[in-house]
């Protein structure tokens, strides 16, 4: 009897000595702003590879697309958190008073490029001579930056229909792209190396891939957005510098079309360009955010006419949840 009383103790306490949230973990929906890519890496790794579960969440992954849009389910309760493009979406929540902030920015770098023909430009600046290829998003945000800081002009502007056809076959165009995926469609399409010109590394330095929480779940559940952050943190380390074969096979589940081949060149440009892990990230982890940085860009944007000088932009973010070195230990 004393043995069975003892033996009942040692199972309570052991129970007692559990995390609260290791017993039933949060459900947790996470809804991308796209179909499932290596640039979603990061976090499918934190779900195959337990991470999410680790700090307590089950977490699913709601892929987008051009016909679903998630942050309209941010806002209407219907999912946990969103992955939104860049800082200008932040702006305009505020703008609009939409109870929306970012808690994380995943991508210390935009992916957004241009790219050239070799030998037609050496330099940023050299592209004011060629046709820009833009779409009509980039039009209203980018290139304005590129018209109040370096005196690119409209005239030299065509529409991108996300069409690379134009920029092959006419060497005086510049097309714009993302430098995880259309430098390699045009290697493979084209059979030549484009040259290609980050945005983020000539001055357009927003954020991007931020995590957006809704402000009523970051004022009564903070513990479990900074679980979140922390998780997919970790998840994105894992993703870059260890074993991705199971993260990337959710992914082509979820995006059929996906091949390992642009997967592999993805993750490489995401690397050789600093995109996720570089800056700030370097001593405050992955997910680093800056006030100053914040200012930066902001005050840029208002110069180029992006956004109007009267809004409270801090109101867009909040460094409660970031830079505190989570994962550092894990680069390689």
């Amino acid at each position: 009897m004393l043995f069975a009383v003892t033996r009942r103790a040692l199972i309570a306490s052991a129970f007692l000595a559990l995390p609260a949230h290791a017993q039933q973990a949060d459900k947790v929906s996470f809804g991308t702003n796209w179909v499932a890519e290596a640039e979603h890496g990061g976090f499918y790794q934190a779900v195959v590879d337990g991470t999410y579960a680790k700090y307590g969440l089950d977490v699913t992954i709601v892929p987008g697309g051009p016909q679903v849009n998630n942050r309209m389910l941010l806002l209407a309760s219907k999912i946990d958190f969103f992955m939104s493009a860049n800082s200008l979406q932040g702006f305009d929540a505020v703008a609009q008073n939409i109870p929306t902030l970012a808690v994380a920015a995943m991508f210390q770098k935009d992916p957004q490029v241009l790219l050239a023909h070799p030998g037609e430009a050496d330099k940023f600046t050299d592209l004011k001579d060629l046709t820009l290829l833009v779409s009509s998003e980039g039009q209203q945000t980018y290139f304005k930056w590129m018209q109040a800081e370096f005196g690119f002009s409209p005239s030299k502007m065509k529409p991108y229909t996300f069409n690379p056809q134009p920029f092959l076959v006419d060497k005086k165009t510049a097309m714009q792209g993302y430098v995880t995926s259309e430098p390699f469609a045009v290697e493979k399409t084209g059979k030549f190396k484009p040259r290609i010109f980050l945005l983020a590394d000539n001055g357009f330095n927003t954020y991007s891939t931020l995590i957006e929480a809704r402000r009523e779940t970051v004022e009564k559940r903070p513990d479990l957005v900074q679980r979140f952050v922390d998780a997919s943190a970790i998840g994105w380390y894992h993703y870059l510098y260890g074993d991705n074969k199971a993260a990337n096979a959710l992914i082509k589940k979820h995006n059929p079309e996906m091949t390992d081949e642009l997967l592999n060149y993805s993750v490489a440009a995401m690397k050789e360009y600093g995109i996720v892990d570089s800056g700030d990230t370097l001593k405050g982890g992955i997910g680093a955010m800056t006030d100053a940085r914040m200012a930066s860009f902001f005050d840029k944007m208002v110069r180029a006419g992006v956004v109007k000088a009267g809004t409270d932009y801090r109101k867009s973010y909040t460094l409660q949840f970031v830079n505190k070195g989570v994962g550092v230990d894990l680069r390689k």
